[in-house]
């Protein structure tokens, strides 16, 4: 099964990012034939969730996974039509709900178009399924309560931020408060992707590339990614773990919990 997950990021508005669908571009300006759209606003995330994109308790991806034609015999296939980061976080949620017969096509929509291969417009309905059945991996990610154990230095793990280069820097972004959380290492989500081909970094420079955050971890090798909202810091896991970092978490409320709460310190290097 092929999965469509394109969000496109719009101008921030005063109250913070804003962000809008794919599905309309899927239907009219095309998609890779016999894809599926797979909703990250409503259905691959929880809509009663307190931050935009919060991640779905079992049983509600459960019902997103079925509702795509996906059960536990399904090969998945994701991509978006942006640098990798949405069809990462379909990944690693299939992922933490205990399923690895799953993987990005690198390079995504933008790759695809590149070498001229066809594609289709209009919708591809799913194909029944009866259910998919999840197991959840509670180790694939942490809290808001373990990250302020990270910075007042009481877990071993390294933190990763996975937002532009300016926004970890306090000197951009939509959010209230600026910067990021203290101790953290600078990974941009979109540094990890080559610009002429929009596919993921390999080999000596991928690792040259992660090699701050690498050499940031302790004797655990536990490496905790975030961003705004835990999408990019899923890219950021993806490109880790390919390049044989098997320890890694995301922080899914990311700052838009951490900011959100005044006392959360945060560092601002840029101001």
């Amino acid at each position: 099964m092929i999965l469509d997950a394109t969000v496109f990021a719009l101008a921030p508005s005063e109250s913070g990012p804003r962000y809008l669908s794919g599905r309309d571009d899927y239907l009219t300006k095309g998609h890779i034939p016999g894809a599926v759209f797979a909703d990250l606003f409503d259905v691959f995330s929880d809509p009663a969730g307190k931050f935009e994109f919060s991640r779905p308790n079992a049983l509600l991806f459960e019902a997103a996974a079925a509702s795509v034609g996906i059960d536990n015999g399904t090969t998945v296939i994701v991509y978006d039509a942006v640098l990798g980061q949405w069809a990462a976080r379909i990944w690693w949620l299939f992922r933490s709900f205990g399923y690895d017969d799953v993987a990005v096509l690198d390079g995504g929509l933008a790759k695809w178009h590149a070498e001229t291969r066809p594609f289709s417009t209009g919708g591809t309905r799913p194909r029944a399924v009866g259910r998919f059945t999840a197991t959840e991996r509670p180790e694939l990610w942490v809290d808001k309560n373990f990250v302020e154990s990270i910075v007042d230095g009481e877990a071993d793990a390294a933190l990763v931020c996975s937002l532009p280069s300016a926004e970890f820097a306090g000197t951009a972004g939509a959010r209230p408060r600026a910067g990021h959380i203290p101790g953290s290492i600078s990974l941009p989500a979109a540094a990890l992707v080559d610009p002429a081909t929009n596919a993921f970094l390999r080999g000596d420079q991928l690792s040259a590339t992660i090699a701050p955050a690498v050499a940031a971890v302790g004797s655990s090798g536990h490496l905790v990614t975030y961003c705004g909202g835990g999408i990019a810091a899923a890219a950021s896991a993806l490109a880790l773990i390919r390049a044989g970092n098997e320890h890694v978490s995301i922080y899914d409320g990311s700052l838009n919990e951490w900011t959100a709460d005044a006392s959360a310190p945060l560092s601002t290097p840029g101001r």
